[in-house]
């Protein structure tokens, strides 16, 4: 493979841009009255609209060129084969495998893996319905009421969004609560308002060592032992999702509620697999297998669907565009459904810990930018927040809107006017508003000519600010699993063309290292040569503040 800059289709989009980059888009739609049937693209009812972005077909066509110069196409192939794509690490990148609806194998190694993950939902439903049902009850015989899913970054995060946007979905009388940050505030605060009696507590850990949460795991034994004086019910109160057997037995859960996933499955791409069991508790297996249904049905169109039409893709080269062209640092995601709040923070690791990588698959450092910094939150909120920056700021922020057709809560009206806003903002962010067009708005409020020509700067609005319109019918279990599907997707294609490995994550593991060494420093209170001086000096002040002369 072409160094990426060095590919041919590279150097003609770098030419293109010398040509198109001071292009207006409000020119762009005045020449092309279909521009909206142009640049718009379906799966189901997910409809994308991407008119309001800074192409023109010749832009698209050069985009689409360098994604298959790149081998998008190959790649995509690779991974849903189950070669080791992610090399530094050398395994597949299977988790489209979890939500293969059509059961067709899927061979790693000279091995079938379906069995495996069938058996594993197998697990999944039995359990869940033992426990929703009521014949899995605590110790004293409660019913389960609360669900407690202990776990950080991949093993929280998915599950999180999903059962926060699924909340119309849960099981009347059921609770779930996540606990990820190892600051005891967070598992404290949950258990203040839950009784042992009645909670189901996971824990979520490939490894069963994971630092932050075994801590919170013990932390809330310990809680469980000593309100309840009873050891032996530890058994009835906590299972595990993990690897680790061994580890598992030893904290005190018994084999049987033990549910199984595989090195293949990445942290951030795993709510699809038994992370996914407070989802199904939650929610129950048949919402949890429609999500995974929605899942497969964006999997299929990412692989089956010619680039020009297929929807992660685009959306990954419209982010390459703005990245590497127009030099955008960050890219912002802004959901007007109040049920995804959490999509964001889902989003942030899934595209921050994929693609936030300095070297290519080579060996070699980059000399391009790669992952944006990805950030957002819900309309209308954010209108009101940081919207000032994206209308009038000097940084360019490309940004993706997303909004059903239809609420789940019809109160007086109010979806219309969020419909209203959604529409306005992408509107104004793409027109803006010209000197002309503040000038007259002024001159009809009555003010004077000094009072115009001193506010009329202030009222001028670049506009040329892109944006994609996302919108679909219902949220429901189905499209969420598509959704996240699509950005899982978006993210992997735009790794293929930066030639990283998006599946590894070693930046995490140094800093989970270091960490380990200061805390064993912290454990005698010295400190180390190994460390700079203002490591030292803040560890020190800590000492003093914390023990004062004690130390």
């Amino acid at each position: 493979m072409s160094k990426l800059t060095e590919m041919k289709s590279w150097k003609a989009l770098e030419q293109h841009f010398e040509v198109i980059q001071n292009t207006h888009m409000r020119a762009l739609f005045a020449a092309d009255p279909q521009r909206f049937t142009t640049f718009s693209a379906e799966m189901g009812d997910i409809l994308l609209d991407y008119s309001k972005n800074r192409i023109t077909s010749e832009s698209f066509d050069l985009l689409m060129a360098l994604a298959r110069e790149a081998d998008v196409e190959g790649w995509r192939d690779n991974m849903f084969a189950g070669e080791p794509i992610n090399i530094s690490e050398y395994r597949p990148a299977l988790h489209t495998a979890l939500r293969n609806r059509s059961n067709k194998p899927v061979m790693v190694d000279g091995e079938n893996v379906m069995p495996k993950v069938n058996r594993v939902l197998a697990q999944m439903r039995y359990f869940s319905e033992r426990v929703r049902g009521g014949h899995w009850r605590g110790y004293s015989g409660e019913l389960i009421t609360d669900v407690i899913n202990i776990g950080i970054g991949g093993s929280d995060l998915g599950p999180h969004v999903v059962c926060d946007a699924m909340k119309p979905f849960a099981q009347r009388g059921m609770n779930v609560h996540f606990v990820s940050n190892v600051d005891p505030t967070h598992l404290t605060e949950i258990l203040k308002f839950v009784k042992p009696e009645s909670c189901l507590f996971i824990i979520s850990s490939k490894s069963f060592t994971t630092q932050e949460t075994m801590m919170n795991a013990h932390s809330a034994r310990e809680w469980f032992v000593n309100v309840t004086n009873n050891e032996s019910a530890v058994a009835r109160h906590f299972v595990a999702v993990t690897t680790n057997k061994e580890k598992a037995t030893e904290f005190g859960v018994l084999s049987e509620n033990m549910f199984e996933f595989w090195d293949w499955v990445g942290g951030r791409y795993s709510l699809w697999s038994a992370i996914g069991l407070p989802i199904v508790l939650y929610l129950g297996m048949d919402r949890f297998e429609e999500m995974l249904d929605g899942a497969h049905a964006m999997d299929m169109h990412f692989k089956s669907t010619p680039l020009e039409r297929n929807i992660p893709v685009i959306l990954a080269m419209l982010g390459i565009w703005y990245n590497n062209f127009f030099d955008a640092q960050s890219h912002a995601v802004i959901s007007y459904n109040q049920y995804l709040r959490r999509l964001p923070a889902h989003l942030q690791q899934l595209d921050m810990e994929s693609n936030g990588k300095t070297i290519n698959r080579q060996g070699e450092r980059v000399d391009y930018l790669t992952g944006p910094i990805i950030w957002g939150e819900t309309g209308s909120n954010c209108q009101h927040a940081f919207f000032q920056l994206l209308h009038q700021g000097t940084k360019p922020v490309p940004a993706d809107f997303m909004i059903p057709a239809r609420t789940r809560n019809p109160l007086r009206g109010q979806h219309r006017v969020l419909l209203a806003n959604f529409f306005a903002q992408t509107q104004a962010l793409m027109k803006g508003k010209t000197e002309a067009e503040a000038l007259a708005e002024l001159q009809t409020e009555g003010l004077s000519a000094e009072k115009i020509a001193e506010v009329l700067p202030h009222k001028i609005f670049e506009g040329n600010k892109p944006t994609n319109s996302i919108m679909f019918d219902k949220l429901d279990p189905r499209t969420l699993g598509a959704i996240l599907a699509m950005y899982e997707h978006k993210v992997f294609v735009q790794g293929v063309i930066w030639n990283i490995n998006s599946f590894d994550q070693w930046g995490v593991e140094y800093g989970k290292k270091l960490a380990g060494h200061i805390h064993d420093t912290l454990l005698t209170r010295s400190v180390s040569d190994d460390y700079d001086s203002s490591t030292n000096g803040l560890i020190q002040h800590y000492y003093q503040l914390r023990f004062g002369d004690e130390n």
